[in-house]
């Protein structure tokens, strides 16, 4: 029975009745890491895994919601008191107060949702299901809010509801995505561009390799990482006044500095100025269909990520040195770092060699094997027929 069946049949068993179908996606980041709070860029798709959500009206002021992922059921009102104890209901009514807020009306519903995003993998999951709500929740009370805010509804939900401090790509990803492209997003200005990204047509595929690990430090390491760019943007700034982040100076304006900033601070800043730029180049070389050039900076992206901004560990290190050696095209960590994935552009002829020398080689020396995901890049946010 496919997930949508599933969930088909839980709410006609729960609620008696049929209601309309809704989905978001997942996403990936082919390139493009840690530059979002350097105001650059970064360049999400869409991918066909994520969040599917059976939805009606049911003529009250409360959701009844259950999740099939969790087997669990759960009634809300749409008051900032109602707040509910379990973490994957809080999503649902981080997104209906945030839609209130901005004069949105939000009538009661019964709701069935399930997913298949991996969880834990740095697809972003909660983006999926904020964006899924979003887009119904909009449709069925006709709304009209456009897609930026709806996006934006996510992440104020993350910041409100559920305690993380997320930048805009997850929901940005989730809302905009489609099938055949990757979206090149200006964090600083929000301008956006789609650009095409069509592996299978070129001979490729695109893997993820879940290391299953997730070391610890990382929020703690990620604000001194944010704090060394901050420290860098301003040094530079004052010999080149427009420089308002990072993303806006020039690799020779950093070397001015070299001598005012701690090593450290030089290090992250050489990253993610080199990122800045590894961005443009990727999009430049898909306009010509070049999936080696685009592959290649992924590599720099991984070496740059492990030398200068010490972001990945020895299993992630471990993939990306093992795709280096059989010719993959690309691979880099994927995400914020320390453990999760690796992404990796392969063509289909090694793909099965790749994949199978990953897992046994990575087994033999970790103890466990990866999970191995497909991805092919989709269409966001949508109601399904």
């Amino acid at each position: 029975m496919s997930m949508k069946e599933r969930i088909q049949e839980k709410f006609r068993t729960l609620y008696g009745r049929d209601g309309d179908v809704f989905a978001s996606a997942g996403r990936i980041n082919l390139i493009g890491e840690h530059t979002d709070y350097n105001g650059g860029y970064v360049f999400p798709g869409a991918i066909d895994k994520g969040i599917m959500a059976e939805i009606a009206l049911n003529g009250t002021e409360k959701v009844r919601a259950f999740s099939l992922d969790y087997d669990e059921y759960v009634e809300f009102g749409l008051q900032e008191e109602d707040k509910p104890e379990q973490a994957w209901a809080r999503y649902i009514f981080g997104v209906c107060r945030e839609t209130i807020k901005r004069g949105g009306k939000v009538a009661g519903f019964d709701t069935v949702f399930a997913g298949d995003v991996p969880l834990g993998a740095g697809l972003s999951s909660s983006a999926a299901l904020e964006s899924t709500f979003a887009f119904a929740i909009n449709e069925l009370n006709a709304n009209g809010i456009d897609k930026f805010e709806l996006a934006k509804i996510g992440q104020s939900t993350e910041h409100n509801y559920c305690g993380v401090k997320c930048g805009i790509m997850d929901q940005f990803a989730s809302c905009f995505g489609k099938a055949g492209c990757l979206i090149r997003l200006n964090c600083k200005t929000l301008e956006y561009k789609y650009f095409p990204f069509n592996p299978e047509a070129a001979g490729y595929k695109l893997v993820l390799l879940d290391s299953c690990v997730k070391h610890e430090l990382a929020s703690s390491a990620y604000n001194k990482r944010r704090a060394s760019c901050e420290n860098a943007a301003a040094a530079i700034r004052k010999n080149h006044p427009d420089v308002e982040f990072l993303s806006d100076a020039k690799r020779v304006w950093l070397e001015e500095v070299r001598t005012e900033i701690p090593e450290e601070d030089f290090l992250r800043a050489e990253y993610v100025i080199g990122e800045v730029q590894r961005v443009l180049d990727v999009c430049d070389a898909l306009e010509r269909g070049d999936y080696e050039t685009a592959g290649e900076m992924m590599y720099q992206t991984h070496f740059g990520m492990s030398r200068l901004y010490e972001v990945s560990c020895e299993e992630l290190d471990f993939l990306n040195k093992l795709a280096r050696k059989m010719d993959v095209s690309g691979s880099r960590v994927m995400g914020g770092g320390f453990g999760g994935c690796t992404i990796n552009l392969v063509k289909k002829e090694l793909y099965q060699p790749f994949v199978d020398a990953a897992v046994e080689q990575f087994t033999e020396k970790f103890g466990h094997a990866p999970k191995v995901y497909d991805v092919v890049i989709s269409d966001g946010a949508r109601k399904l027929d």
